[in-house]
């Protein structure tokens, strides 16, 4: 476990404010270029909390910068959808990101409307594909914002959250981990002697 956080403390300490730049772009890219069909934005995000935690990121930095960018990603991918979707899902990549793919997110979409939007960012399947289907779908661009942002702000800011809150569970594990190999074998030292002091007494109480 300490070997984890040294490598995670090196990453910060060469990579330093570089950090917010690649946090903010794979979320910005995951839905505007579907990089999130190969790397989630949310584990960018999750790393960045971790940064946060430990001071080689300003918190109130990262969640403003990974909204704006969430927001600006799938606005992106809606303009996109509405240009040109039809034409890229009959493409290479299109097809590679699978017709089962695509259609399960057209049924969503269909099935709640606007409120899609939101639930696909809340959704690993959906996050990067919703956006391009609500262009091609013909949603009005305010109805898309609104539930855009709305899942923007809560996913974004709860990702990196949860990568802060990851960060100091991980250092009260290391401090345990560090004891628990002592505790484990003091008390198998104390469960052996009780086994054999009541050993001792029945022999004795036996003869």
């Amino acid at each position: 476990m300490r070997r984890v956080t040294e490598l995670l403390k090196n990453i910060g300490e060469h990579a330093g404010s570089w950090l917010y730049v690649i946090a903010a772009l794979l979320a910005f890219a995951e839905a505007a270029i579907l990089v999130g069909m190969v790397l989630p934005g949310e584990t960018a995000l999750l790393v960045a909390g971790y940064f946060c935690h430990e001071q080689v990121l300003s918190l109130w930095i990262m969640i403003p910068l990974a909204v704006v960018a969430a927001i600006a990603g799938d606005s992106v991918g809606f303009e996109f959808g509405r240009k040109f979707g039809p034409g890229f899902r009959r493409s290479r990549l299109g097809q590679w990101v699978g017709e089962p793919r695509w259609q399960v997110a057209d049924k969503f979409l269909h099935r709640h409307g606007g409120k899609a939007v939101f639930f696909g960012r809340l959704t690993a399947l959906l996050r990067a594909l919703m956006p391009s289907i609500a262009g091609m779908s013909g949603m009005p661009y305010r109805t898309f914002l609104l539930w855009n942002a709305i899942g923007g702000l809560i996913w974004a800011t709860g990702c990196v959250l949860l990568g802060y809150a990851f960060a100091s569970a991980l250092h009260r594990v290391e401090q345990y981990l560090t004891w628990a190999p002592i505790a484990v074998l003091v008390l198998l030292v104390v469960v052996a002697v009780v086994l054999h002091v009541r050993k001792r007494r029945r022999e004795s109480v036996g003869s």
